[in-house]
């Protein structure tokens, strides 16, 4: 099952990615899809990461957690 999606780009990116459709015989929509595969499975876990990094939430002490697990 698949979802249609508005999107609003900046000319730059449209035009790069109708001229990319264009010489890989592919549709817009199929590289829009494998861009959003590929943040998802190699940036997105980063971006998260990186932000938790530099968070100003407290860390949670380990040893912690396991004695309340264990209780």
């Amino acid at each position: 099952m698949s979802t249609t999606l508005s999107v609003r780009l900046p000319e730059t990116l449209a035009s790069r990615l109708s001229s990319i459709a264009v010489e890989t015989e592919r549709s817009k929509s199929y590289h829009l899809q494998k861009a959003l595969e590929y943040y998802f499975n190699e940036v997105a876990d980063l971006q998260i990461a990186k932000d938790r990094l530099h968070s100003s939430e407290p860390e949670i002490d380990l040893d912690a957690v396991i004695l309340a697990l264990k209780a």
